[in-house]
């Protein structure tokens, strides 16, 4: 479709335009300026910018379908401006053989709606032992190789794996957390789990583990990115390594910019996280890291949970909020509370994490896929299970106004969403 996108403030994090003005669309890429649109969308008090790129999107599919589905979970995509998205491999069975790579890119293709990119399974089952076909992954679509939340104990797979990967050039994500450590722990390791009586994870357990994969990214020169940093500790290892030229990239939940262990209450089992909510300082380490880009991108780390998982007592429910409607609105409010420009805002959801994902999106360039989302940075959000499209209710910003509501999506030029 021929579109044109008119009186719309344009911004693209990529080269920095922030500004009014009109975008065209052609053939599902931006084009120049041209005459009779079969489309017009008047964007007056809107902001157009690249399509929100998530790198940590759980849609439950292969296995898990009880607790949500491609389908549902791609239309909470979509409503959230998010055209581009990540998901880990630890579905059931896990994504760690071409056919079930293959079958998950077909069936989201089918569908029409927002870019997945899957992330392959670095060892069989994730169960830390043997080592998966990662170049046949990679030709059936695979963009990076992780073990998701799944602890890999044996530091020799490891090491191993960093070699593979290396030597073939492919990225390797990776959470970072002891698993001797973390063993039984729900809370971070503070006043608060203790108070409550709750079993913790002390911060100690991601620094040292992210202190031992840097090491071997030392020795392997492997391409490294950190999910989800959750410790102030763990952004110091970071800034140290960036120094140093490692090739390493790191991103941190959306969740863990806003909320800290306090927040807790009285077990609030919508707060139950992996990893988990962890101090005030680390909070607020991580969110000026982000600014300073020691820590590359935001993630909404969207894991819908059922009913079933979240109504039970705190040690015993399942980990994981929805985020990918919330990604827009708590990155605004993040940028609020640091008083940063709109563009710079956006950046870690957009051209930040583009580049670490190694795609030729978020960006407004002439030629760029015409992934757009437009939004209205003002409009408020009330956030009920009622206005969440995706499947999992679960997440601890419920009965939350918040700024940002996005009007209409595009994927490749197509009008996929529209509020």
């Amino acid at each position: 479709m021929r579109l044109a996108i008119k009186n719309a403030r344009i911004i693209d994090p990529a080269s920095g335009r922030d500004g009014h003005g009109d975008l065209y669309v052609a053939d599902g890429k931006i084009s120049e300026e041209f005459a009779r649109p079969e489309r017009v969308i008047d964007a007056k008090g809107l902001v157009a910018a690249p399509g929100f790129i998530d790198l940590s999107a759980r849609l439950r599919e292969p296995g898990l379908e009880y607790k949500a589905t491609l389908e549902s979970e791609m239309q909470a995509a979509l409503a959230g401006g998010v055209t581009s998205l990540a998901c880990p491999p630890d579905t059931d069975p896990p994504l760690d053989e071409p056919g079930l790579v293959d079958m998950l890119r077909r069936r989201a293709k089918a569908l029409s709606r927002a870019r997945v990119y899957p992330i392959g399974a670095l060892t069989v089952k994730l169960e830390g032992e043997r080592l998966t076909e990662m170049a046949q992954l990679t030709e059936a679509g695979c963009v990076a190789f992780s073990q998701a939340n799944a602890p890999l104990p044996d530091t020799q797979v490891l090491w191993r794996a960093l070699q593979y990967a290396a030597t073939f050039g492919f990225p390797v994500w990776l959470r970072t957390e002891d698993a001797w450590l973390a063993k039984g722990g729900v809370a971070h390791d503070g006043e608060v789990a203790t108070r409550l009586g709750l079993p913790g994870i002390p911060a100690f357990a991601e620094t040292i583990a992210l202190a031992t994969v840097l090491e071997l990214v030392r020795a392997t020169r492997a391409r490294v990115h950190f999910c989800r940093l959750s410790t102030a500790g763990a952004v110091e290892l970071m800034r140290a390594a960036k120094r140093e030229g490692l090739p390493v990239s790191c991103d941190v939940g959306i969740h863990h910019l806003h909320l800290c262990d306090m927040d807790l209450g009285y077990f609030d089992a919508n707060c139950r996280l992996e990893p988990p909510l962890r101090s005030q300082r680390d909070r607020d380490a991580l969110s000026r890291g982000l600014e300073e880009g020691t820590v590359d991108c935001v993630c909404s780390d969207h894991t819908p949970v059922d009913d079933d998982g979240k109504h039970r007592p705190f040690a015993e429910a399942e980990p994981g909020a929805t985020g990918l409607e919330l990604l827009l609105p708590l990155t605004l409010k993040w940028g609020v509370e640091r008083k940063l420009s709109l563009a710079k805002t956006l950046a870690r959801i957009t051209a930040d994490a583009a580049r670490v994902l190694g795609v030729g999106s978020g960006r407004l360039a002439i030629g760029a896929p015409a992934d757009i989302t437009l939004f209205d940075p003002a409009a408020g959000v009330r956030i009920s299970p009622e206005t969440l499209k995706s499947q999992g209710k679960n997440t601890p910003f419920l009965g939350y106004e918040l700024a940002g509501k996005v009007q209409y999506t595009l994927v490749a030029g197509n009008v996929v969403y529209q509020a």
